[in-house]
C-alpha cells in the first residue's frame, strides 16, 4: 500500500529547487538547442530555411500559450493533473518528431511537444511560488541555477547530438522533463480550487498570442504581403476582443486585477526585455562566431559553457536577495551589463571575445532576472491565482522574446548579425532599468 505523501519527511529547500529547476530547464532546449539542428533538418527533409524556421516558431508559440493555459489549470485542478497532462503530451510529441516523414508532421509534433513543455513549466513555476516564504529564497536560487546550466549547455549539447546521433534527438530534448516529473509529485499536494477555466477568455488570449508571434516572425517565415495583412488584422481583432472580454469577465482567464496591476506589468516588460536579448543572442552570436570567425558548433558550445557557472552563482545570490530589495539592483545590473555587452560586441571588429562575453552575460541575466521576478510576483499573488499569474507572466516573456529574435533576424539580413546585436542590446538595457522599479510586497500565502 502506498504511503500517504503527507506522512513523508518534507523535502529540503535545495532539493525542491533542484527538482523544479530540472523540471523547467528542458524547456530552454526547445528554442536554443533546436536552432542548431535546423540546417540538418532542412537537408534531410528537403525543406527551405523559410520553412524549417516553423520548427522554432511553433515551439515558442505552443510553449508560451501552454504555460498560460496550464498555469490556470494548475490553480483549478492542481499541479498533479498538470504534471500528468504534460508527460502525456511530451511523449506524444516525441513520438511524432522521431517518426515524422516530412516537415508538416514534424511541426505538428513540435507543437504537441511544446504544449507538454508548457505544462511542465507551469507546474514548476506554480510549485516554486507555493513554497513557504522562509524557503523561497533558497528554492529560487537553486531553481535559477538549474535553468542557467540548461541554457548554457544547449548549444554544445545540440551540436554533439546532431553530429553524432541525429537532429531528431536534438529536437525532442524538452521531453527530458518527463523523467523529472515523478520526482515532483511529492511537492504537488495542494488541491485545486475547482473554479471554471473561462474557455472563451483562454481561446481569445491563445488566438491573439498566436497571431502576434506569427506576425513577429513573418519575415523569417517568408509570408506573403496579403498573408501578413491578414495576420496583422487577426492580431488587432484578437487583442480588442481580449480587452473587451477582460472588462466583461474581470475574474476570468485573464484577471483584470492582475493585468492592470503596475507591479505585474513592470515585471512582464522587465523580464521580457531579458528574454528578447537572450533569444536574439542565441540566434545571432553562433552566426557571428561561425560565419565571421570560422568557429565550429562544438567550439561555440564549449566557449559558452562558462555562462552556466556565472548564471548559477548569480542565481544563488539573487535567490537569497529575492525576498528583499537587494535582488532588484542585482537583476538590474546583470541585465544592463548584458545589454552593454551586446552593444559593444555589435560594434567590435577584432576577435570574438565580446560576443562570447555577451552571450554568457545573457545566461546570467536570464537566470538572475527570472529568479527575482518570479519571487516578486509570487509574493504579490494569492495562492489560488499563482499558477495563472505566473503562466501569464511567462507568456508575456515568450511573446516579447519572440519580438527580440524576430527583430535581430530581420536586421541581420540587412545589416549583418553583429550590427543587429548592437541594436537589440537596447532591450535588456530597458529590462534592467525596469527591474529597479519592481515593487515589493509581503507574501500572501493562503
Amino acid at each position: 500500500m502506498t504511503a500517504d505523501l503527507r506522512t513523508r519527511p518534507e523535502l529540503g529547500a535545495r532539493s525542491t529547487g533542484l527538482r523544479l529547476g530540472a523540471l523547467f530547464g528542458p524547456a530552454v532546449f526547445g528554442v536554443t538547442a533546436a536552432g542548431v539542428a535546423l540546417p540538418a533538418v532542412g537537408a534531410d527533409l528537403g525543406a527551405a530555411p523559410s520553412a524549417t524556421v516553423w520548427v522554432l516558431t511553433v515551439h515558442a508559440l505552443a510553449l508560451g500559450i501552454g504555460t498560460a493555459l496550464f498555469g490556470r489549470l494548475s490553480d483549478t485542478a492542481g499541479a498533479r493533473v498538470v504534471l500528468v497532462c504534460g508527460a502525456v503530451l511530451l511523449l506524444a510529441g516525441t513520438v511524432l518528431c522521431l517518426t515524422a516523414p516530412g516537415l508538416g508532421v514534424l511541426v505538428a509534433g513540435r507543437f504537441v511537444l511544446a504544449a507538454g513543455s508548457g505544462a511542465m513549466s507551469a507546474a514548476a513555476l506554480g510549485l516554486v511560488g507555493a513554497v513557504r516564504p522562509e524557503h523561497r529564497g533558497t528554492v529560487l536560487a537553486v531553481f535559477g541555477a538549474a535553468m542557467a546550466v540548461c541554457a548554457a549547455c544547449a548549444t554544445l549539447t545540440a551540436g554533439v547530438l546532431t553530429d553524432l546521433v541525429s537532429w531528431r534527438v536534438t529536437l525532442v530534448l524538452p521531453a527530458l522533463s518527463v523523467f523529472v516529473a515523478p520526482l515532483c509529485l511529492r511537492l504537488a499536494t495542494r488541491p485545486g480550487s475547482d473554479r471554471p477555466v473561462d474557455l472563451p477568455g483562454a481561446g481569445l488570449l491563445a488566438a491573439t498570442s498566436a497571431a502576434v508571434l506569427v506576425l513577429l516572425q513573418s519575415s523569417a517565415l517568408g509570408l506573403s504581403g496579403p498573408t501578413v495583412a491578414v495576420v496583422a488584422g487577426l492580431s488587432v481583432l484578437g487583442g480588442a476582443g481580449t480587452v473587451l472580454w477582460v472588462r466583461r469577465v474581470p475574474e476570468g482567464f485573464v484577471p483584470r486585477r492582475l493585468v492592470t496591476d503596475r507591479g505585474f506589468v513592470v515585471a512582464a516588460v522587465a523580464g521580457g526585455g531579458i528574454y528578447a536579448g537572450l533569444f536574439a543572442a542565441m540566434y545571432a552570436v553562433p552566426q557571428v562566431l561561425v560565419v565571421e570567425h570560422g568557429w565550429d558548433v562544438l567550439a561555440v558550445g564549449m566557449w559558452l559553457l562558462p555562462g552556466a557557472v556565472a548564471g548559477a552563482v548569480l542565481s544563488r545570490l539573487a535567490g537569497g536577495l529575492a525576498a528583499g530589495r537587494g535582488g532588484r539592483p542585482l537583476a538590474a545590473g546583470t541585465a544592463s551589463a548584458f545589454g552593454v555587452a551586446l552593444i559593444l560586441a555589435g560594434g567590435a571588429t577584432s576577435g570574438p571575445a565580446l560576443s562570447v562575453v555577451g552571450a554568457s552575460l545573457g545566461f546570467a541575466a536570464f537566470s538572475a532576472v527570472q529568479v527575482v521576478v518570479t519571487g516578486t510576483v509570487s509574493a504579490r499573488l494569492a495562492a489560488a491565482e499563482r499558477g495563472a499569474g505566473l503562466g501569464l507572466l511567462n507568456l508575456a516573456f515568450f511573446v516579447i522574446g519572440g519580438a527580440g529574435s524576430a527583430l535581430v533576424g530581420a536586421l541581420a539580413a540587412l545589416l549583418g548579425p553583429s550590427v543587429a546585436l548592437a541594436v537589440v542590446g537596447v532591450l535588456p538595457l530597458l529590462g534592467g532599468g525596469l527591474a529597479l522599479l519592481l515593487p515589493g510586497a509581503p507574501p500572501r500565502d493562503a
